[in-house]
C-alpha cells in the first residue's frame, strides 16, 4: 500500500521534529541573550546631555537584562562617528546607539557627505527621553511674551538677532522652522557652544537665543535671562509657568531634541521586540525620570506610534528646516 504523503524520502513526522527541533534551537537562542556585555554608544563626549540620557539608561537596561551594558563615548562630527561605528557592526543586539535628533534626523539633511544613512543602516528600538528648547531674551529687553517677540521682529528685523551653539544646530534650524511658522525674518549669530552666546546674552550683545533648556535655565532661574516660549508641545516641568509656542498663536509648532535607541539594520524581529520592551519599560519608571534630574529633560512616556513611524516624521521636518536656513557642512 501507497503512503498518502509525497514521497520524498523523509516522513511528515521526520519534518515535524525538524521545524520543531528548529523552534526550540531559536526560542532557546533567543531566551540567552545577552551572554555577554552589550555596547551601547554614545556618539558625543562624556558629560554632555546625550551622555547623561545614556548613563542611568544603560545601568537601568544592565539591570533588566541580567547583562553588562557598557556606555563606549565616541564623539566628533555632530555625532556621526559613533553612528557611523554602530551603523557597521553587526545586527547582534550587542551593539546600541543612543542616537539623537541631529545623527537620526538632521544630519542627513545637513552633511553633504555623510558615511550613514540614518533611517535605513539602523533598526529602530524606541524613544528614551526628550528636551524643548526655550526662547530666552536679556531681561532689559521689552519683550515679555512671544507676541512681543514677533512684534519686534516685523518692526525692525535688522535688529531681532538670535545666537545659537552653531550653525546647523537645534537651536539654529529651529529658529529657521520658527521664522517660517511666524512669517518673520531673524538675524542668526552662531557661536561655538551655547555657554559663548548665553554670556554675550546676559551683557545684551545679542537679543535673543534659541537654546535648549538645560543649556540655559539655570540663567533663566536667576533672572538673568527671560523665557519667552518653549518649543514643545506642552509646557516643561521645570519652567510650568512658561507658555509653549503653540500656546501664543502658532498651534502646529513643535520642535524638541530627542533620545533614542538604536541597532544596526537588520536586527532579529525577536531582539528588537526585547529590547523595545525593556527600553520602553525603562523609560516609562519613575526611577529613570529621578536619574535624569530637573535640568528640563524628561523621560518619553507617550508612545503612541512606533519610533519608525515618528523618525521619519522628523527627518521630513528638519530636511525642511535645514533647506530654509540655508545650513550645510561639509
Amino acid at each position: 500500500m501507497k503512503p498518502s504523503w509525497p514521497v520524498s524520502g523523509k516522513t511528515p513526522l521526520f519534518v515535524a521534529l525538524s521545524f520543531a527541533a528548529l523552534f526550540f534551537a531559536m526560542s532557546a537562542w533567543a531566551q540567552t541573550y545577552p551572554v555577554k556585555p552589550i555596547r551601547l554608544v554614545v556618539p558625543f563626549p562624556a558629560g554632555g546631555p546625550t551622555d547623561i540620557v545614556a548613563r542611568p539608561l544603560a545601568q537601568m537596561l544592565g539591570d533588566e537584562l541580567k547583562q553588562q551594558v557598557i556606555i563606549d563615548n565616541k564623539g566628533g562630527a555632530g555625532g556621526s562617528i559613533g553612528a557611523d561605528a554602530v551603523a557597521k557592526s553587526a545586527p547582534d543586539g550587542y551593539t546600541l546607539l543612543m542616537g539623537t535628533v541631529g545623527t537620526n534626523a538632521i544630519n542627513g539633511s545637513l552633511y553633504k557627505k555623510l558615511s550613514y544613512d540614518p533611517v535605513k543602516d539602523f533598526t529602530p528600538i524606541a524613544l528614551v527621553a526628550s528636551a524643548p528648547l526655550a526662547i530666552v531674551v536679556n531681561p532689559a529687553n521689552p519683550a515679555k511674551n512671544l507676541t512681543d517677540y514677533i512684534r519686534q521682529a516685523k518692526e525692525s528685523p535688522d535688529s531681532m538677532v538670535f545666537g545659537t551653539a552653531g550653525n546647523g544646530t537645534p537651536g539654529h534650524l529651529t529658529g529657521a522652522l520658527f521664522e517660517s511658522a511666524a512669517q518673520v525674518k531673524l538675524k542668526h549669530v552662531p557661536y561655538k557652544g551655547s555657554a559663548p552666546a548665553v554670556t554675550d546674552l546676559i551683557a545684551g550683545q545679542i537679543a535673543s537665543m534659541f537654546d535648549p533648556v538645560q543649556s540655559v535655565i539655570g540663567h533663566i532661574n536667576s533672572g538673568r535671562a527671560r523665557a519667552l516660549a518653549v518649543t514643545s508641545k506642552t509646557r516643561s516641568p521645570v519652567l510650568p509657568n512658561v507658555p509653549t509656542v503653540a500656546e501664543q498663536g502658532l498651534p502646529q509648532f513643535e520642535s524638541t531634541a530627542w533620545w533614542a535607541v538604536f541597532a544596526p539594520a537588520n536586527l532579529p524581529a525577536g531582539l528588537q521586540q526585547q529590547l523595545k520592551t525593556a527600553v520602553e519599560k525603562i523609560a516609562a519608571s519613575a526611577a529613570y525620570g529621578q536619574k535624569l534630574g530637573n535640568l528640563g529633560v524628561v523621560p518619553h512616556t507617550e508612545v503612541q506610534e512606533s519610533l519608525a513611524a515618528f523618525q521619519l516624521r522628523e527627518v521630513a521636518k528638519w530636511a525642511k528646516a535645514v533647506r530654509d536656513s540655508g545650513a550645510t557642512v561639509d
